[in-house]
């Protein structure tokens, strides 16, 4: 298996087009189970790697920073291999300065995650969320810092609502300081809202988008039923679990996964694959980020890589979750 590459965004630099999610390594998954994760991913042909300072998903202030060593360690001898991108914002300490958007906090971030992953870079650098306190000037003058170091190659942003980014670019342009290249939203059949306004921004100022959570945090499996949440997924997952369950355990949910399960049912396909080449299909996306908590999850959404959506079953699946288009969701 070969994954195909593109370009991100308008940039020079070509990542594959989908990229591992790592935020279950090192609480969800041990090291061990991770290491066999990452080589596998490798060896379809995946060079493009990203996590954060504050994984692994569900762990809390007590593990923030151990998903980037366990990526650092998998990385030795082979950095060259691999774009790895990681992000700043939340909360990896007990002080008020260690979370947000300010000078201080990415001054320091940065290193601390240089350190923890045992490189002298990150390809990309993004903010994890928006930090509204902090003006954004201050911000993007932090960030062109970190890139002019040569400590980045690119700044990009997570979980942003269009007009905060549009403003963000703007600001950078006016400014002279390094601009944004990349978006990673929230995206999958059971969450269109980025449709509507994000993702033709995203087009129209050049910027790559990455989106994360392609199967709903696993609910496109199609392997949950209604009832009390599933253990061992992210729906009870320490600290992510009411998140998690918030976002997709719901009637609505269950039913159209149904209907969508029915749908691909009749072309012959699986729908975890079909959930991640829809994704794909999206012209303005340009790598999905898909993850794992064991080696054999890989498989079904590794095939999305390869697989070209046929436009008539595509067609279906875009108007069976048209209702997941409207919403005010944040995130």
């Amino acid at each position: 298996m070969t994954i195909p590459t593109t370009r991100l965004g308008r940039t020079g630099l070509t990542v594959s087009r989908l990229c591992l999610g790592t935020m279950t390594f090192g609480f969800q998954t041990d090291e061990e189970t991770s290491r066999v994760i990452l080589d596998k991913a490798a060896a379809a042909g995946v060079n493009f790697l990203d996590t954060a300072d504050v994984y692994p998903l569900g762990g809390g202030l007590p593990t923030a920073g151990r998903t980037e060593e366990i990526v650092g360690r998998w990385l030795k001898g082979k950095r060259d291999r691999f774009i790895v991108a990681t992000k700043c914002v939340g909360r990896v300490g007990p002080n008020e300065w260690d979370q947000g958007a300010s000078r201080k906090h990415i001054l320091d971030a940065i290193d601390a995650s240089l350190r923890r992953l045992g490189t002298d870079y990150v390809d990309l650098y993004q903010l994890h969320s928006d930090d509204r306190d902090t003006p954004i000037d201050e911000t993007l003058e932090a960030l062109d810092v970190v890139v002019r170091s040569g400590k980045a190659r690119y700044i990009g942003v997570s979980n942003y609502l269009a007009y905060r980014l549009a403003r963000a670019l703007g600001r950078a342009d006016v400014r002279g300081l390094t601009r944004f290249v990349s978006v990673q939203p929230r995206y999958a059949l059971l969450f269109r809202e980025i449709e509507r306004e994000l993702l033709p921004l995203a087009q129209e100022e050049g910027l790559g988008v990455i989106p994360y959570n392609p199967l709903a945090g696993g609910f496109l499996t199609g392997k949950h039923r209604r009832g009390e949440p599933t253990p061992g997924t992210r729906f009870t997952l320490g600290t992510a679990a009411s998140n998690y369950q918030q976002r997709y355990w719901n009637e609505r949910a269950f039913a159209t996964v149904e209907k969508l399960q029915n749908i691909v049912a009749e072309a012959g396909q699986s729908l975890t694959t079909v959930a991640v080449a829809w994704v794909l299909a999206n012209p303005a996306i340009t790598s999905a980020i898909i993850g794992a908590s064991r080696p054999d999850q890989l498989d079904a959404t590794l095939a999305a890589g390869e697989l070209a959506l046929d436009p008539e079953l595509k067609a279906r699946l875009d108007e069976a979750t048209a209702e997941f288009r409207r919403g005010d969701s944040p995130r």
